[in-house]
């Protein structure tokens, strides 16, 4: 996972309440167990007009009326979103899209609980900031063309571009996984080398269990 430490990036507003998975990423995406090749896929019944029900991602036409479509927001990194966020089934393809996309942060007032915890095990930050405060960026954003946040993760801060700065709340052991860019895997092979003399202590004081083990 790449590590998170300060995000500078262009938002992109998705001015929208109760936004689902199955929005973020339909449900014929997800017979796929590959983290790459969903963002094309993202916010699909949105993002294209007259989207195939069955998946189809070539020969689309783009809805010039959604947000992702509109020049002013392309490369944008940060997402700015409404209340929860990442409702609906606990499909962790929607973390997968977010990120294939671009998307390393979601600013949002409140998020689903397991899409909020999905996030951070595929290095996404998620924002929780208050409704106000959230307001007033999609104001800002909708006024500034090419409107740009800095997210600083180890100070724990959102930072506009005329200077206020707003904290955030982020457990502290999430925090330092992806200050790190550790997912569980990277956790567990940091134990690497006690886990494999666990295993070598384990198969000399029960030599009779290995052979009956698959090769």
């Amino acid at each position: 996972m790449e590590p998170f430490v300060t995000l500078s990036a262009i938002v992109a507003p998705l001015d929208r309440a109760n936004v689902d998975t199955d929005a973020i990423i339909p449900k014929q995406f997800l017979k796929t167990i590959r983290r790459t090749g969903l963002g094309v896929s993202l916010f699909y019944d949105w993002r294209y007009k007259d989207a195939p029900s069955d998946g189809r991602t070539d020969g689309l036409v783009p809805d010039s009326s959604f947000v992702l479509n509109n020049p002013l927001y392309r490369g944008a990194r940060i997402l700015l979103a409404r209340e929860n966020f990442g409702c609906g089934s606990s499909r962790e393809h929607a973390p997968w899209a977010l990120l294939d996309y671009g998307f390393r942060a979601i600013i949002a007032p409140s998020f689903a609980d397991i899409f909020y915890n999905n996030c951070f095990k595929n290095g996404i930050l998620p924002v929780v900031l208050p409704a106000k405060v959230v307001d007033a960026m999609f104001s800002e954003v909708a006024a500034n063309p090419g409107y740009r946040l800095t997210i600083d993760l180890p100070g724990q801060k959102v930072r506009t571009p005329s200077g206020l700065s707003t904290a955030f709340d982020i457990d502290p052991v999430r925090k330092s996984h992806l200050l790190e860019g550790l997912d569980e895997i990277g956790l567990a092979l940091k134990k690497d080398s006690e886990i494999g003399a666990y295993e070598r202590k384990w198969d000399a004081s029960s030599p009779w269990i290995r052979p009956l083990l698959p090769a």
